[in-house]
């Protein structure tokens, strides 16, 4: 049976500053004044509250977690992915932060990034036991997500 196992961060994070946190504020007032301006003081609640709560997510600093790949799957912390609930995978190497890409058939959670870590193991012994049990489909980051990252989100 073969297997690896590594740890590795939830996510990528990014320090805050103070002005990330005043700009994402003034944005965020401005559009619930408009919304009270429109009639619509549900909505502004709805932008203060999340706003608040992405702010507060955004400064967590991600938890580290094991990764286990087997046979049964692919375990990240406590979530079990099985490769029957899985389309494909794409292993994709950088100048840091190597990446799992996997294709989840699932609709609310089409792409499952997983990061590799190199001092602990080889993105190429990923891949050799991940095509055992999958098929090598290129996948590239949603749009979104790379919004989001440049953004510092």
């Amino acid at each position: 049976m073969d297997k690896l196992s590594w740890n590795t961060i939830e996510y990528l994070h990014q320090e805050k500053t103070a002005d990330w946190y005043w700009i994402v504020s003034i944005v965020s007032v401005s559009i619930a004044i408009i919304s009270i301006i429109m009639n619509n003081v549900i909505f502004a609640i709805l932008v203060i509250v999340s706003s608040f709560t992405l702010m507060l997510f955004a400064s967590k600093k991600p938890s580290e977690v094991e990764v286990d790949i087997d046979d049964m799957g692919i375990r990240v912390g406590n979530i079990l992915y099985p490769y029957r609930n899985l389309d494909s995978f794409w292993v994709e190497t950088r100048e840091f932060n190597d990446r799992i890409l996997l294709k989840s058939k699932k609709i609310f959670m089409p792409l499952i990034i997983i990061f590799i870590e190199e001092a602990q193991v080889r993105p190429a012994d990923v891949r050799a036991l991940l095509i055992k049990h999958l098929p090598e489909e290129e996948h590239s980051e949603p749009f979104l997500e790379k919004l989001l990252v440049y953004l510092g989100f």
